[in-house]
């Protein structure tokens, strides 16, 4: 039997609602059961494809060639289950998916409506697919009292009177704010919150309560008293040094708890928050450190390299080392000396990016980093921006550029317009929507044996998830390889350059995929785990 809990937020935005749910579904795979974890997001666009890392940070890709949300990151991170295409929707893809069958005739005739056919639509992708899991946990993004979010919330309502109390519960995360003229913690934001949810038909079982300092008993018991709930039904949830503590937090303080209680289920004894014990440790003493610089163009808001950030600890975590952050703007090299932001790193990083606007600054970060023999890792973007900058100053091909910043002399790196996927050839072009076109999703590649890669992987095929449009043409092979620069990764076809790397270089390593959206804290990525190792080394040599 699938239980159902719906995680929604109140007072301000960005509470926590998605490490969260993630963390609740950490502490239930703990007891031994199977969880399935999905966001309900209010927008309207079909997906996050299309909008700005500044308006809505990283967009996670799945296996299966979604572009969602970043929350789906939190929970893959925290419980390995990986995402799916089906674990995230938003209000544009709803209401797409709606007119689409009201133009087929699906409806006969019937006037569509928000209620039923908005609502039903909405509660047919909450419904456990496959049956499978134990505890369904759906987030509701937004804030309780956003119009945007009133057919998502009407529709868990519905739901919850369909499955009833024993399976259907109702976590509401709120904001404690303190105030420095009174002194205190204000409990009276939730209280309001509780009341406008309740509004809406729901009445939550459980409050999740944010504040960045200790809550009193007493303030805890006056918001149980207000919002008709038992004392052991509020669960402070303060702010931690690290995300990887906020399982062994929340459980200390009884969420996981509060949850078995409601629901009837006795079974402290399954319980093992080992692997959480283990990982805390490694964060909270770790034997060195090392400084690893990001030079990336979405620098202003770190939740743009969300899962990016994530794996760099994780390859500290499996090293007992550190892993400091320093984000450099590369359009701020374009203009100055890279030696004066990346002489006090370790290691270099170029992400994932899209259009020409500093792209300069990121050739010379690679430039930077190959010449003086530290450690450099370039993922997508990266691995395009290092090619080109072999193509440059190595092969000496001085038009070397990429068709994505406009035409140019020698296009290095090209839209690539055809590919394979599930055995079927996929095929694009410049008059092509921008949303869902790209080549999304795993795809698999064939390592060089014996190559660093390879040595890094333990292996010599690989799967990794992708997310871009344009590629490294494979006709300047033979150059860039002549140089130094060996293509050690390819599509299963030999078409496809998927993984470059420089022989004579202590550790410099581009690939097209995304390895970040693979690292998990109990589960670190190989490549993430090889280059911290390497920057710790070259962190001995300085």
């Amino acid at each position: 039997m699938t239980r159902y809990i719906f995680i929604t937020g109140g007072v301000v935005s960005s509470l926590g609602k998605g490490l969260g749910s993630a963390a609740l579904g950490a502490l239930l795979q703990a007891r031994g059961y199977k969880v399935r974890l999905c966001k309900l997001d209010p927008y309207l666009n079909v997906d996050p494809g299309t909008m700005s890392p500044f308006q809505h940070g990283e967009v996670y890709v799945t296996d299966d060639g979604a572009e969602t949300d970043l929350d789906l990151g939190h929970y893959e991170r925290f419980t390995g289950v990986p995402a799916k295409a089906m674990d995230n929707t938003t209000t544009g893809r709803i209401y797409t998916s709606v007119l689409q069958r009201e133009r087929r005739g699906d409806y006969l005739g019937a006037t569509i409506q928000v209620i039923p056919h908005i609502t039903n639509e909405i509660q047919d992708f909450i419904r456990e697919k496959d049956g499978s899991a134990d505890f369904v946990l759906c987030e509701v993004g937004g804030t309780v009292g956003d119009i945007e979010s009133l057919p998502f919330l009407e529709a868990i309502r519905q739901f919850g009177n369909e499955v009833g109390q024993e399976r259907s519960l109702f976590l509401h995360v709120t904001l404690l704010p303190y105030i420095p003229a009174a002194g205190e913690l204000k409990t009276k934001p939730t209280q309001h919150s509780v009341k406008e949810l309740m509004s809406y038909g729901i009445r939550p079982k459980i409050l999740l309560c944010r504040a960045d300092r200790e809550i009193a008993k007493e303030e805890l018991s006056k918001i149980a008293l207000f919002c008709n709930l038992e004392d052991n039904k509020v669960i402070p949830a303060l702010d931690v040094s690290s995300i990887y503590e906020v399982p062994l937090t929340y459980h200390a303080e009884g969420l996981d708890t509060a949850v078995m209680d409601y629901f009837g289920i006795d079974d402290v004894e399954n319980l093992d928050l080992s692997i959480w014990e283990d990982i805390v440790k490694r964060v909270k003493e770790p034997e060195s450190t090392v400084r690893i610089g990001i030079v990336g163009k979405y620098t202003n808001l770190a939740d743009s390299y969300k899962s990016l950030n994530e794996s760099l600890i994780h390859g500290g975590i499996a090293n007992n080392a550190k892993v400091e952050l320093k984000f450099i703007e590369a359009e701020d090299l374009e203009t100055g000396d890279p030696v004066d932001y990346l002489k006090d790193v370790h290691g270099v990083l170029v992400p994932g990016g899209f259009g020409d606007r500093g792209s300069e600054g990121k050739i010379k970060a690679v430039q930077f980093a190959r010449e003086r023999k530290i450690p450099y890792f370039g993922i997508c973007f990266g691995m395009q921006m290092a090619v080109i900058e072999t193509a440059r100053n190595l092969c000496g091909i001085k038009g070397a550029s990429s068709t994505e910043f406009g035409p140019c002399e020698t296009p290095i790196v090209a839209m690539i317009s055809e590919w394979v996927k599930d055995g079927k050839i996929e095929m694009r072009d410049e008059n092509t929507d921008k949303g869902g076109t790209m080549r999304l999703g795993a795809y698999p590649a064939i390592l060089t044996p014996g190559s660093k890669v390879a040595e890094a992987y333990g292996a010599e095929e690989i799967s990794e998830r992708h997310r871009h449009r344009y590629e490294v043409d494979m006709d300047f092979k033979e150059q860039l390889e002549a140089q130094g620069m060996k293509i050690s990764g390819v599509s299963p076809d030999g078409q496809l350059p998927e993984i470059v790397e420089i022989e004579d270089h202590p550790w410099f390593i581009a690939v097209q995929f995304h390895p970040e959206l693979k690292s998990k804290p109990f589960d670190p990525h190989p490549l993430f785990v090889s280059y911290i190792k390497a920057a710790l080394e070259q962190s001995r040599l300085v």
